[in-house]
């Protein structure tokens, strides 16, 4: 029974720290100060913090986990083609690389043809194809 008692009082003693107050003042200079003490006979005000917020650590593995497999896959994308690639995938590549080809060609040749300029309906066509063009390109073979 008395260690019973003294696990407890000791347990609460090192509780008391934990919640501990906060003080600010500011001086005759205009400097702010914090302080776990008050300053005496200095006008003060206690602060109330928030308690502080904590995360399981399981979440804190699973996040790390997550943002390793982002990181792995831009590092893959961001590789230079053909590097630790097989056949098939290098197959692939040029086919993408014709493809991405094409659109900036295509992009070339609106572009030209709105340059000459055009009234209004054939020019927002031209436009509005461009636009098309533009995004395909964007989404297959630059952000891809």
């Amino acid at each position: 029974m008395p260690w019973t008692t003294a696990i407890v009082i000791v347990l609460i003693a090192l509780a008391a720290p934990a919640s501990a107050e906060v003080f600010t003042w500011i001086d005759r200079q205009g400097v702010a100060h914090f302080s776990d003490y008050p300053p005496g006979e200095l006008p003060h005000q206690q602060l109330s913090l928030p308690r502080p917020s904590t995360v399981p650590m399981s979440e804190n593995l699973q996040q790390e986990r997550r943002i390793s497999g982002i990181r792995d896959e831009v590092r893959d994308l961001l590789a230079e083609p053909g590097r630790a690639q097989g056949r098939g995938q290098r197959a692939k590549e040029a086919a993408r690389a014709r493809v991405c080809d094409g659109y900036r060609d295509r992009l070339a040749r609106i572009q030209s043809k709105l340059r000459v300029g055009y009234g209004n309906d054939k020019g927002n066509t031209l436009r509005r194809q461009r636009r098309i063009t533009s995004q395909k390109l964007s989404r297959e073979c630059i952000l891809r």
